[in-house]
């Protein structure tokens, strides 16, 4: 088989493969048997007609189109294999000759990683804030504690934030009810504002059996960017009452004796928040700094691609309506054009981020343990609200389970890489990035093939 790479942009090629048929045996007796084997032929048993009469009987073009079919995938791949390309998109291929029993040729034009070159991580100095846990954030962890073992009582003064209210919704546009923005017995707290934008603002200084009225943009469905009219019924107004923080709260909410070490641990827990928060800042100061010397081309495709597969997940959930994401976009004050610059501009950064965390990955050169993937796995469909079996399937069937090793590989190779950045707080304390991102000892070996299909088995058991 001889190949030859023609070198369209830097980030797409055509590539030439000419494949002799003394390659080509296998699939030319694949196809005869696949063809003999759907004819009778007088006088000869089914699949056993010689070759002269199935060529007669169907024509070599049918044997010939087979042939190609199946050697196409493997001579592809094994071309690309042979000339180093890291195909990141679909090829689109086509048969440029044939010549029976000589040789068939075949181009593919595909997209391809960019040559990157990766920054020395050693030389980068950045600069993340300085864990704090101040008093007030610990008395604001301990009131949300409190909170969840309050109680709701009637009150029958007006509403102010904080306060509960059970209502009912009506919403109209041009006179018309709009029942998927309707509802009776809500139960709501003031200050929440994530259910109907207006709606606070038209409940504060309400009492019991009292009506509010007030204009809102419907946010989805059918009526999406569309203003609507809502009246508001308060049925009902209740407070919450706070239990006292003292040790008998702290007893009954806790494994502590006294709020004194229930404050403590509080303190503890909030440390290991801001630890979590620190280390997710550190990541993303390096990356930023990391990209901002990586200069690279992006494959347009790629970046189309995700550009068409946001705005084909928005436009579902309007049912494809184009003129009800014009509403929208009106009703959020921007325009289409800005919308779509904006979805380009994240395409790009995405697709950005992922081509250089491969690039570093292959530098890396981290090894993926069974337990790392199986891992990954099960926290992604815990993300998604799914039953890891289910997810696992789903990957399965679309081909994904790859993608997700590719994920872990590329977070492993860039957590070694930032073992190395100088790290200060913005207190001018030294930070040791190790303690975030050192190397976890782990007895397992690198993923296999079988291993990968191992993980995704184990996944799905749990």
């Amino acid at each position: 088989m001889k190949t030859s790479v023609e070198k369209l942009s830097d980030t797409r090629v055509k590539l030439t493969v000419n494949v002799p048929f003394s390659e080509l045996d296998k699939e030319i007796d694949q196809a005869y048997k696949t063809v003999g084997a759907q004819v009778t032929l007088p006088g000869f048993r089914k699949g056993k007609a010689p070759r002269q009469l199935i060529d007669a009987r169907f024509g070599r073009g049918q044997i010939l189109e087979q042939v190609i079919n199946d050697m196409l995938p493997t001579k592809y791949e094994q071309a690309c294999e042979e000339n180093d390309l890291k195909v990141i998109s679909q090829p689109q291929i086509d048969i440029s000759k044939i010549e029976d029993n000589d040789f068939v040729e075949f181009t593919a034009e595909v997209d391809i990683r960019p040559e990157i070159t990766v920054p020395d991580f050693a030389s980068f100095d950045v600069t993340v804030p300085a864990i704090k846990v101040d008093e007030d954030a610990v008395n604001e962890e301990l009131d949300k504690l409190r909170e969840r073992f309050g109680e709701l009582k009637d009150t029958k003064r007006k509403l102010k934030t904080g306060d509960f209210a059970i209502i009912d919704l009506e919403a109209e546009i041009d006179g018309k009810k709009i029942e998927e923005a309707s509802t009776e017995g809500l139960s709501y707290q003031i200050g929440d504002d994530s259910l109907i934008k207006g709606l606070d603002t038209a409940l504060r200084g309400l009492k019991t059996d009292e009506d509010g009225e007030f204009t809102s943009t419907i946010e989805s469905g059918e009526y999406a960017g569309q203003e609507a009219t809502i009246k508001v019924h308060v049925q009902q107004t209740k407070e919450r009452k706070l239990p006292e923080l003292d040790d008998d709260f702290a007893q009954m909410a806790s494994e502590f004796d006294t709020v004194e070490e229930l404050r403590e641990s509080t303190k503890a827990q909030l440390a290991e928040q801001k630890k979590g928060q620190q280390a997710g800042d550190i990541r993303d100061e390096v990356l930023k700094a990391a990209l901002a010397e990586a200069d690279f081309a992006l494959p347009e495709s790629i970046v189309d691609e995700q550009v068409h597969s946001q705005l084909h997940q928005l436009l579902g959930q309007m049912a494809h309506d184009e003129k009800a994401l014009a509403q929208l976009l009106e009703a959020q004050g921007t325009t289409r054009e800005e919308f779509d610059q904006k979805s380009r501009e994240q395409a790009e950064e995405s697709v950005r981020t992922q081509l250089f965390l491969d690039a570093v990955a292959d530098e890396e050169s981290p090894e993926v343990s069974q337990q790392e993937l199986t891992d990954h796995i099960l926290f992604t469909a815990q993300s998604y609200g799914m039953d890891p079996g289910q997810f696992v399937q789903q990957l399965q069937q679309a081909n994904q389970i790859g993608n997700l090793f590719a994920d872990v590989r590329r977070g492993k190779a860039l957590a070694t890489a930032i073992t190395r950045v100088s790290v200060t707080d913005d207190e001018g304390n030294e930070v040791d990035p190790n303690e975030y991102f050192g190397e976890i000892e782990d007895e397992n070996a690198e993923l296999t093939d079988q291993d990968v299909t191992t993980s995704e088995d184990e996944a799905s058991e749990k």
